[in-house]
């Protein structure tokens, strides 16, 4: 599998047109009309020279598609993303877990997955940077910053029955 590719070609008088090749060898392209509006579209798996699919946007269904691909606010559980490879994710930790009532550093989150917990939710109180010897309690959302592996691995833990 190879990693995406991104060529752009001008196009005199209409714009640009963005070519992406996915991971996945799908190709798909973006037309950057002069005008504001976008025209996206998608080549067949067999032939990549024949169009399966095209979209002509408005610009303000493009600006809409843009912060469906690349919100600017966050999700419920993402908070962010670096460039670092670096994520910030908010977990609830349910009543029926098996850490509820016990210390934060019993869970070994940062240990074991190398996550940290930055903070704790706890009704409408921010816990910041809670030590090792902080007692859990069920319904506690924790901001988890690490890996997406990271991060993934501490809600396996978190999420524990």
């Amino acid at each position: 599998m190879s990693a995406p590719r991104l060529s752009s070609t001008p196009l005199p008088g209409i714009g640009v047109r963005y070519d992406l090749t996915t991971r996945e060898s799908r190709r798909l392209s973006v037309v950057a009309h002069r005008d504001g509006h976008r025209t996206i579209s998608a080549y067949r798996r067999d032939d990549p020279d024949a169009c399966d699919l095209s979209v002509r946007l408005t610009t303000e269904e493009a600006a809409t598609l843009i912060d469906a691909l690349m919100p600017a606010h966050h999700t419920p559980n993402l908070l962010s993303t670096t460039d670092l490879g670096l994520v910030a994710e908010r977990i609830e930790l349910p009543g029926s877990s098996h850490w509820n009532g016990r210390l934060l550093g019993e869970t070994r989150i940062r240990t074991d997955t190398g996550a940290s917990v930055v903070a704790v939710l706890r009704r409408a109180e921010a816990i910041p940077s809670p030590t090792p010897d902080f007692r859990l309690a069920g319904g506690d959302t924790l901001i988890v910053i690490g890996t997406r592996e990271g991060v993934e691995a501490a809600a396996a833990i978190l999420g524990r029955e």
